[in-house]
């Protein structure tokens, strides 16, 4: 079968893109321990690529880590079943583009500074606190993991409809995270990098392709598309007055902006690259990457009037179903592998942020044994791959709730992390903690819990009501944060920025 057999050459490619990833990062440990290839590789070498990445490799991770199943399937699937509110997804990242320019040059001062690895061990550090890094540790993983299920849910869907069958949900999720977990043992960041290459070139192949085809084979145009739309349905091109209303969207683009670098996985790619201005060349960038999503909601568009009928959950299949209806299985195929990549490359990253700081926990670095922790590290990943099957195969329908909780859980750091940006600030570890910890209770309160602004503000108007809940948890977390860090000693204030490096 045509189809199949492009999934699977995309899959051996990305492999030995991951193979010459390995030879290189060997070669390069090498080098630097005197022409000695084995066994030298450090954690650092493995998890930050030894902090050598220019703008190029540091925009292929960024946006590889962004670009996911979720925004392959139901950037589309949200333009199918909601119309309008499907815009947000373009505006935060556009927002959080631009936020980049000042903080990630600030992050990765005080990273390089610190020679820090994860997530966690930046607030470790910043506030002299392993409690702190402890505690963002536990909230990193927990929120990882239902992430790293949702790309491997996501492959199962893209490799069975793609492959028209061949492939069942369930066997394309063991062989995609099989590979996954050989890539990452094998070349670590550096073969993520190398992968997510290939998935932007393909991804930009197909989606573009797709949005311009699709509105003009089934519609006439781009224009006519949306004519008709409005015609049909006069509603769907705007936002409605209550539930997903003005003030839900601008409520959703600030907190999601505020989260966007909070992930452990895109928070530790900052660490990878060789200077500063890496990220201010991107910052000018990325925000054009955007302009892609633009033509995944045209497919979602055109999907809407032509594959009618779609409904929950089935609506993230409208671009595979609109694809296999419109066109032969040349352009199945390579849809499907760009799906493919678009879980592969978070997958990797998600897997290897959270073995670098659960290995730093564990095993931490002892002088003379750059490569102990590398290798402990590596051990894990074959183990959390096995958690986040488990969880895959038998977690059921409550996945879709722990997802919704994961983004404002890793809001929830933000304060803290701003924070740590200003040597003079007050924030203390204790401050920071508690603060973390009541605006996770809060999110936990109001995603499981079912407390909504209409239950807690009744009768109050749609502008109020319809703001995301997720802003009282950061308030409460931000109020608490300031309290207790008044009420503790100052001499667990934030520590000072580092000097330049």
């Amino acid at each position: 079968m045509i189809s199949l057999g492009i999934l699977s050459a995309t899959l051996l490619l990305a492999l030995l893109l991951s193979v010459r990833g390995a030879r290189r990062a060997g070669a390069s440990a090498g080098a630097r321990a005197g022409g000695t290839t084995s066994g030298t590789t450090s954690l650092e070498q493995w998890s930050v690529g030894n902090r050598g990445f220019g703008t190029i490799l540091v925009f292929m991770l960024l946006a590889g880590e962004i670009y996911t199943t979720f925004t392959f399937l139901g950037g589309s699937g949200w333009a199918y079943g909601r119309g309008a509110p499907a815009f947000y997804i373009i505006a935060y990242g556009a927002v959080a583009y631009i936020m980049s320019y000042w903080l990630l040059p600030a992050i990765w001062q005080r990273a390089t500074a610190w020679k820090v690895l994860s997530q966690s061990e930046y607030f470790t550090r910043a506030y002299d606190s392993p409690a702190l890094g402890n505690l963002v540790a536990a909230v990193s993983i927990a929120a990882l993991m239902p992430y790293l299920v949702l790309q491997l849910k996501g492959l199962g869907i893209i490799v069975s409809e793609s492959s028209y069958g061949a492939i069942s949900a369930n066997a394309a999720i063991w062989i995609g995270t099989t590979a996954t977990v050989i890539y990452v043992v094998l070349a670590g960041v550096k073969g993520s990098a190398m992968t997510a290459a290939l998935k932007d070139v393909m991804v930009l192949m197909c989606v573009v392709g797709l949005g311009i085809v699709l509105p003009y084979t089934l519609h006439g145009g781009i224009g006519p598309m949306f004519a008709r739309i409005a015609a049909e349905r006069p509603d769907f091109l705007t936002l409605p007055s209550s539930g997903l209303s003005p003030s839900w969207f601008a409520s959703t683009v600030v907190l999601t902006v505020l989260g966007f670098y909070m992930w452990p996985h895109t928070f530790g790619s900052v660490f990878t690259a060789r200077d500063a201005s890496v990220f201010r060349r991107n910052a000018a960038l990325m925000p054009l990457y955007q302009l892609v999503l633009l033509f995944v909601f045209f497919i979602g568009f055109a999907a809407l009037l032509s594959v009618p009928g779609l409904q929950g959950a089935d609506v993230d299949l409208a671009l595979l179903r609109v694809t296999r209806d419109t066109f032969g299985p040349w352009i199945v195929g390579l849809v499907g592998a760009a799906g493919l990549l678009t879980a592969l490359v978070p997958g990797s990253l998600i897997l290897m942020s959270v073995a670098t700081t659960l290995a730093r926990i564990l095993r931490p670095p002892r002088e003379g044994q750059p490569a102990e922790s590398a290798t402990f590290a590596r051990l894990l990943v074959p183990l959390l791959a096995g958690v986040a099957l488990l969880f895959t195969f038998r977690g059921g329908s409550t996945l879709v709730t722990l997802l919704l909780m994961a983004y404002s859980m890793v809001t929830q750091l933000f304060p803290a992390l701003l924070a740590s940006l200003f040597p003079t600030a007050r924030i203390t570890a204790a401050g920071a903690m508690a603060g973390i910890v009541v605006g996770e209770a809060a999110v936990a309160a109001t995603t499981l819990g079912g407390i909504s602004m209409t239950t807690l503000f009744p009768g109050w108007s749609h502008s109020v009501t319809d703001i995301n809940a997720g802003f009282l948890a950061l308030i409460l977390n931000v109020v608490t944060m300031v309290l207790v860090s008044r009420l503790s000693s100052p001499a667990t204030a934030t520590a000072p920025a580092p000097a330049s490096v």
